[in-house]
């Protein structure tokens, strides 16, 4: 029997975070993952999704540069078996780093599944390991429907559609959180005929209301089209059947219906990251792992979220159907600001929800929206009021003043 003072399962973001920030305090830590180190967020979402996020864009960008005064080559095409090359090289080069830094922490890393035996066992391989203090982070899978079960040939899920080599011609999406909108975005980009189903009321629903409105339209503009209050009942030779009684054929269906946490069953150990079934974001499990770490509180919140892709979306705190009539909301177009202009990039805003010379909550559509977002957190996270920011000098030409003319505004 092996004994570590924490014995933590899963080397995604909040278990190598927990994992270096306990070692270089000097405790044994032994960190258990059966795949790969780096989570979903390296090895099969964030990375590798922005990675083709950002090659689709440059394609998009390469078919209208005529429009800019560079002509193009008639000929540019895709290709993904060098795409997937790309995705690939840059995770590798991120994981070796990764694993580097959690070696040097002084963390021991066992490339097993393991299991929780009780409050402080845990066994991998019919080895033994007692630790004083147990932590699962063992993340999440995606999240299946009722007669939609991928096959990774005609129905894939988040995971699937990241190792795909051949683009369909088209494609049904079911769902509009994240997962969704990117890849509509990524698949639209390459020139593929893109279907978005929710059975919500509006694109994007956890979003503030203008947010969903506003990427209704860029779809509507980018011809990608849109099923509202709408659900996908069902999906069989290359046919996807709607609740509203519509029938889609299609080349392939991606099930974006977001993802579930792995957990073991144990009441007596801590859990973190996508594994405890709060906030499903990289981020927030790193601040778990250093409030458990560390004891460095932080507002659940106030946890930005982002879509990315052409123009990014970002929000934190509360949304306009959060409110009464004792808030305000001020809106500042990103056609206000030359920089748009300069990137030929002005479908977008910025909005904040304030009460009593206060921000309580900040919504971004806009190239840059995704660095934008933070300034907000400060502000509303430190009570920073509307007057201190109107005496911040924000530079010129760039996005960021949007914010300091949007203050302005109020």
């Amino acid at each position: 029997m092996k004994n570590y003072d924490y014995g933590i399962i899963g080397g995604g973001p909040g278990g190598y975070t927990c994992a270096m920030m306990l070692a270089k305090q000097g405790k044994s830590v032994i960190l258990f993952e059966k795949d790969k180190l780096g989570g979903t967020c390296l090895n099969k979402g964030c990375i590798p999704t922005k990675a083709i996020l950002h090659i689709s864009e440059l394609y998009r960008e390469l078919q209208q540069t005529s429009d800019i005064g560079i002509i193009s080559c008639n000929n540019i095409k895709p290709n993904l078996y060098k795409i997937q090359e790309q995705k690939n090289q840059i995770v590798e080069k991120i994981r070796k780093s990764l694993e580097l830094a959690v070696k040097n922490s002084g963390t021991e890393i066992v490339y097993k599944e393991a299991f929780i035996k009780n409050a402080d066992t845990i066994i991998s391989e019919n080895e033994i390991y007692n630790c004083k203090k147990i932590i699962l982070a063992t993340g999440s899978k995606p999240k299946t429907i009722k007669n939609l079960m991928p096959d990774q040939k005609f129905i894939f899920d988040s995971d699937g559609i990241l190792n795909i080599t051949e683009l369909p011609k088209s494609i049904v999406i079911a769902g509009s959180g994240a997962i969704g909108i990117e890849w509509a975005r990524i698949l639209s980009n390459f020139g593929c005929e893109v279907t978005v189903i929710e059975m919500a009321q509006h694109l994007i629903p956890n979003a503030d209301i203008e947010i969903s409105k506003r990427i209704e339209r860029i779809f509507k503009q980018r011809k990608i089209k849109f099923y509202l209050n709408t659900s996908i009942t069902g999906a069989e030779n290359n046919i996807v059947f709607l609740s509203n009684g519509e029938e889609l054929k299609t080349d392939m269906l991606l099930v974006a219906a977001g993802r579930v946490p792995c957990k073991q069953n144990c009441d007596c150990i801590d859990i973190i990251g996508d594994a405890c079934g709060e906030i499903q974001l990289d981020h927030f499990a790193i601040h778990q792992a250093k409030n458990l770490a560390l004891g460095i509180d932080f507002n659940k919140k106030l946890i930005p979220s982002v879509i990315y892709g052409e123009p990014e979306i970002a929000w934190v705190g509360l949304r306009e159907q959060d409110i009464d009539d004792t808030y305000s909301k001020t809106i500042l177009p990103i056609t206000a600001l030359g920089k748009s202009w300069c990137d030929n990039c002005t479908d977008g805003f910025i909005k904040i929800i304030t009460k009593d010379g206060n921000i309580y909550g900040a919504h971004i559509v806009s190239k840059e929206a995704s660095s934008l977002i933070h300034i907000f957190v400060i502000a509303i996270q430190n009570n920073i009021s509307i007057k201190n920011l109107q005496k911040v000098c924000f530079a010129h030409p760039t996005y960021a003043e949007g914010i300091f003319d949007l203050v302005m505004k109020y």
